[in-house]
């Protein structure tokens, strides 16, 4: 059946073609009424650009795909904890839910007293520890 978890398996998946790609390994995956409308992963390195985070990708996908800006009926699946940028940006969109696999202590969106739109529904820690070792991975391969 369509989970929670899921569909953070397939946005872990972006996470790892993310991670081949040499790109910080998050991934994301956007969900409407079941269907999968976005998926999305970190192309900051590969389009030279710093917003080019998945949340940031998964955001304009779906507002195309759904001919709108606002993503009501929405959940986004997203591994890591999105940045003050990225929150920014679901906050306007008015997500009805974000889904976070682990939290970012240092540059999350949490930690910063940032907050989402008042009616988006918050859950953290599906598939944490799967998705807190990829970006362990990918930066003791960095030092």
């Amino acid at each position: 059946m369509f989970t929670d978890e899921y569909f953070m398996k397939l946005a872990y998946r972006e996470a790892e073609a993310a991670f081949d790609q040499d790109e910080i390994p998050v991934g994301c995956v956007v969900v409407s009424n079941g269907q999968i409308i976005a998926k999305a992963h970190n192309l900051t390195e590969t389009l030279n650009d710093v917003t080019a985070h998945a949340e940031m990708q998964a955001i304009t996908s779906s507002a195309e795909f759904l001919g709108g800006k606002y993503l009501k009926n929405c959940t986004m699946y997203i591994t890591l904890e999105p940045c003050v940028m990225c929150a920014g940006a679901l906050a306007w969109s008015q997500i009805s839910r974000v889904v976070i696999g682990t939290r970012d202590e240092q540059r999350g969106f949490i930690n910063k007293n940032i907050s989402l739109h008042p009616k988006t529904e918050l859950t953290i820690g599906i598939l944490e520890n799967e998705c807190a070792e990829i970006v362990k991975e990918f930066f003791r391969g960095k030092r």
